[in-house]
């Protein structure tokens, strides 16, 4: 049977969004709100939304709910509760309409702004437009009940994003991880670019492909992987790639070091695991070994590991993500050399690799990352 596709936050953040208009709109003889049916623009074909409830709660203010569901991507916001609460002709709004995130809606350190973002706004905007009388004004709220505790699974905090999840996506689709038609647009992408350059960024999400770019490393030069690694890496031994460079947060690629390739955390975690077997290699002192496994997150074991080195004359932090890096980098290597025959003129690409931290700083370059690095670097 087919992998199941479903659909991204967005489109059930506008669905509640729209039965609770509906809501306000209907009268007394009207059925009940069970469902709402909306375009997704991108495809443009229509979804049809269930609405788990929808209340009145003041005479110009309703709120709906309803619950994600990705299909059969493995995602971490399965089922999870979207809750809209819209206000019709709020006092001295000018705007036709306005969205905010509310609790549970991540937003950006920097500037406090909602991370909510394009596509999910033009949705939000085209479908409710629609709705709207002429003259009539709109504030909708989108929240997410779990959405500050789902926030801890994920790296949201690396690319300055707190306090919630963000309404990320550039279609309304959700193409399930596990969708062959996935990996092999990643591998179309790769063998194109592979026909034009020597080197290639491999980044697991959008957001390292923008902080790739903040460093001076050439868009049309990353790739976006998810987390396909493995057959990635293969991909680009096999279309003569001669350098990759892995690109990404830690709490993801710290996963090659114990040969982890599929990196999605309901596929295999082992994170804290392969740190606490480095840091015991590296002769960290014995009762540090516990604490490290006992973390909760490599955020949090970093941090102890950097407390440690600070006043000891051993640097355990570098020397620890020295070692790892390296590991990464000898784990992919042979990776590709179990998957790939080389002969005659082929040659394995040679394997480098970056991370950082939550707080988008780098904490190491391995050697041979520093090398492939080097030529987008200012000079």
């Amino acid at each position: 049977m087919a992998p199941r596709s479903g659909y991204t936050l967005p489109v059930f953040a506008c669905a509640a969004a729209l039965a609770a208009l509906k809501h306000l709109q209907r009268s007394g003889g009207d059925p009940p709100i069970t469902q709402v049916s909306l375009p997704l623009i991108d495809p443009p074909e229509t979804a049809t939304i269930a609405i788990e409830q929808v209340a009145q709660l003041q005479p110009q203010v309703a709120l709906a709910i309803t619950r994600s569901d990705p299909g059969d991507n493995l995602d971490l916001t399965r089922h999870t509760p979207i809750w809209a609460q819209v206000e019709l002709n709020p006092l001295g709004q000018t705007a036709t309409i306005v969205i905010q995130g509310g609790e549970g809606i991540g937003h950006h350190q920097s500037s406090g702004a909602a991370a909510i973002y394009r596509y999910a706004r033009h949705l939000l905007q085209q479908t409710l437009a629609e709705q709207l009388a002429a003259g009539d004004r709109l504030r909708v709220t989108l929240i997410l009940p779990e959405g500050q505790a789902l926030a801890q699974r994920t790296s949201n905090a690396a690319f300055g994003v707190v306090e919630g999840l963000s309404l990320l996506g550039t279609s309304g689709l959700s193409q399930p991880l596990s969708s062959p038609e996935q990996l092999t647009q990643f591998q179309q992408d790769l063998e194109q670019k592979a026909q034009q350059y020597r080197s290639l960024v491999f980044c697991v999400g959008e957001n390292g492909l923008d902080l790739a770019k903040t460093l001076g490393i050439p868009p049309e030069q990353t790739l976006k992987t998810a987390n396909w690694l493995g057959p990635l890496l293969v991909a680009a031994a096999l279309n003569g790639v001669q350098e990759i460079l892995l690109f990404g947060y830690h709490g993801k690629l710290i996963k090659l070091a114990g040969g982890i390739f599929h990196t999605h955390h309901h596929v295999a975690d082992g994170r804290l695991e392969i740190l606490t077997a480095h840091a015991g290699a590296l002769g960290l002192p014995p009762g540090m070994l516990p604490q490290l496994l006992n973390s909760g997150t490599v955020e949090a074991a970093l941090a102890l590991v950097r407390s440690r080195s600070q006043g000891d004359p051993i640097d355990w932090a570098t020397q620890l993500y020295d070692s790892l890096a390296q590991r990464i980098d000898d784990q992919a290597q042979g990776y590709m050399a179990k998957h790939v025959t080389t002969s005659g003129d082929r040659r394995l690409p040679v394997v480098g690799c970056l991370l950082f931290d939550r707080q988008r700083q780098i904490i190491v370059t391995s050697p041979q990352g520093q090398k492939i690095l080097q030529p987008w670097l200012p000079s």
